[in-house]
């Protein structure tokens, strides 16, 4: 099928690219959207196909379902994402988004018999590896003092009551999902894992990025930057270099 087939509603694209060009899906974070991946569209245009995935419940989605179980996440974006399985595709998943990048990564696997070429995970500990985190279980005000201690969301966002009030619902629902979020062990994958991690973020440290090795027959590798949980806004051309790099050529 061609790209036209995807469902617009979950996948969305902002700069095209020539249809034999790499394909890099795109997953955003808790309480993120499809949009904070234009940056990297517009860094990778025109040599690859980004595509971003638009979870229900937050922007032009503010009124679907939203979602409180990682399992869901996955068998939705599976369903998304089906019409382009028929060609190489490679993942790309942020904190939260990793965790959903490797359930559908895993489902490719089970059902297709093969997962994307590469699986990108930046910011986020392997399944494996679990903490007993429990943001989703604060109050408003104890979830936006978590952002703005990730320093992911806009300052202005968190000033403005009105879209505070759009942005926590959802955020909320994110956090309930990834928190509550358990490993069943399983087949491991057979593409490449490349782990990115911020050398600041408390969220996750190179031992439990390392672990991502342990999900992969293929091979693994670690990538450290300076900075925190949202390390990627000062180390754009970087990690759109990286990704690059270990992306398979038209050719392959």
């Amino acid at each position: 099928m061609t790209d036209s087939a995807v469902d617009d509603r979950w996948v969305r694209r902002f700069h095209t690219a020539p249809d034999h060009s790499p394909a890099l899906v795109c997953f955003p974070h808790a309480g993120g959207s499809a949009s904070y991946y234009r940056w990297l569209s517009d860094v990778l245009r025109p040599t690859v196909r980004v595509f971003a995935l638009q979870y229900p419940g937050r922007q032009d989605r503010m009124h679907d379902r939203r979602l409180s179980m990682i399992d869901e996440f996955a068998d939705e974006v599976f369903t998304a994402l089906e019409p382009l399985m028929g060609q190489r595709l490679a993942f790309f998943g942020h904190s939260m988004g990793s965790v959903i990048a490797f359930e559908v990564a895993t489902r490719m696997v089970d059902r297709r018999g093969a997962g994307p070429t590469t699986l990108f995970v930046s910011g986020r500990r392997a399944p494996s590896k679990h903490r007993d985190d429990t943001v989703h279980l604060l109050d408003d005000d104890g979830i936006i003092d978590e952002l703005r201690r990730l320093s992911g969301t806009d300052v202005r966002v968190l000033g403005n009551e009105d879209v505070l009030r759009m942005v926590l619902p959802p955020m909320r629902s994110d956090y309930t999902a990834v928190e509550n979020y358990r490993y069943r062990p399983g087949p491991k994958l057979d593409c490449p894992i490349v782990a990115l991690l911020g050398d600041e973020d408390s969220s996750v440290d190179a031992e439990e990025a390392r672990a991502w090795a342990d999900h992969t027959t293929d091979s693994f590798s670690l990538h450290t930057f300076s900075g925190g949980h949202f390390y990627l806004a000062e180390h754009q051309k970087a990690v759109a270099d990286l990704i690059v790099r270990q992306l398979p050529s038209p050719k392959n």
